[in-house]
């Protein structure tokens, strides 16, 4: 699988906002309404992988309007490039299933199938969630970003109900990732008063980031990706990470916290236990964001009903 498709599972991405319905999810939950979705999705998420598409959250798929800046063109979401992957699974599911499977949905079972055809675990996803009736660039604000350090982490992923270890477990959806220039440039030139590059990244990485992100650059494609096995779901990311070569300070910062250390070091010896875990976190943050007020099922997953 083409290395790009790695932010369905990317935390900035999935914490995007997955609007849920107040009834409990069921992994049976279409089998009478929609029996077919999930393979409906799969082969939409397969056929896009030589295509080489990113992913997004519900809210995240809307398109911005004259009056209203979308979520998608906010800071954290702005490397989302292509979203016609969720357009082709939700243009099949309306034909089998109008008005049924929502776009949240999607996303959730694409996430999963993204992780299984790159080698990954699999689990599986409980559905009924509902799609949000808002999208707004603001909404992006709360997000953590790949400059946020890991007490800010735990403190986001603590208001969701997620745990130091779910962090850090959701951190491994970067084995798939590909950075622009703009989320690390920061680390490589004027990082502090004592330090031009930042000490913790890796002088032999830090040197290759400055080549590919030189001052100025007019390559918007420019970036890095996040471990050596892009399109490969595995545990790369966390032996870089170990070894001073996280790209985000995001990243590298959870080497350097005692709470998270010890997990980063674990996922980075054994493959096996950062797929289980990764897999159990990725249940529990499909269960995150359920609110009271109502949602709907997008007919079209880039504009509201």
């Amino acid at each position: 699988m083409v290395s790009k498709m790695k932010y369905y599972i990317s935390i900035l991405l999935v914490l995007a906002g997955i609007y849920q319905s107040r009834a409990a999810l069921d992994a049976h939950y279409y089998a009478e309404t929609c029996p077919e979705a999930e393979s409906i999705i799969f082969e939409a998420v397969h056929d896009a992988s030589a295509h080489d598409p990113k992913g997004c959250d519900a809210s995240v798929l809307v398109d911005s309007t004259p009056n209203n800046k979308a979520e998608k063109d906010g800071p954290p979401n702005l490397s989302l490039a292509a979203f016609y992957v969720i357009d082709a699974a939700k243009t099949k599911l309306e034909k089998a299933c109008p008005k049924t499977v929502s776009c949240a949905d999607i996303l959730a079972v694409a996430a999963r199938d993204v992780v299984v055809l790159s080698g990954g675990p699999t689990w599986r996803v409980a559905a009924g969630r509902k799609d949000g009736k808002i999208s707004s660039a603001n909404e992006t604000i709360n997000l953590p970003s790949p400059s946020s350090n890991t007490s800010q982490l735990i403190q986001s992923f603590a208001q969701r109900g997620l745990s130091a270890k779910d962090l850090v477990a959701l951190s491994g959806g970067h084995t798939l990732g590909f950075s622009h220039c703009s989320s690390f440039e920061g680390r490589l030139r004027n990082f502090s008063a004592a330090h031009d590059t930042d000490p913790t990244l890796h002088p032999k990485l830090a040197a290759e980031l400055k080549r590919k992100c030189p001052k100025p650059n007019g390559d918007r494609n420019a970036g890095q990706f996040l471990d050596a096995t892009s399109s490969i779901f595995d545990n790369d990311y966390y032996r870089r990470v170990a070894g001073g070569e996280g790209v985000f300070v995001s990243d590298q910062s959870l080497l350097g916290d005692y709470r998270t250390r010890w997990i980063v070091e674990a996922f980075a010896r054994d493959q096996g236990l950062f797929f289980k875990e990764f897999a159990d976190s990725m249940i529990r943050l499909g269960n995150v964001g359920v609110v009271e007020a109502g949602g709907q099922v997008r007919q079209n997953c880039r504009l509201v009903n």
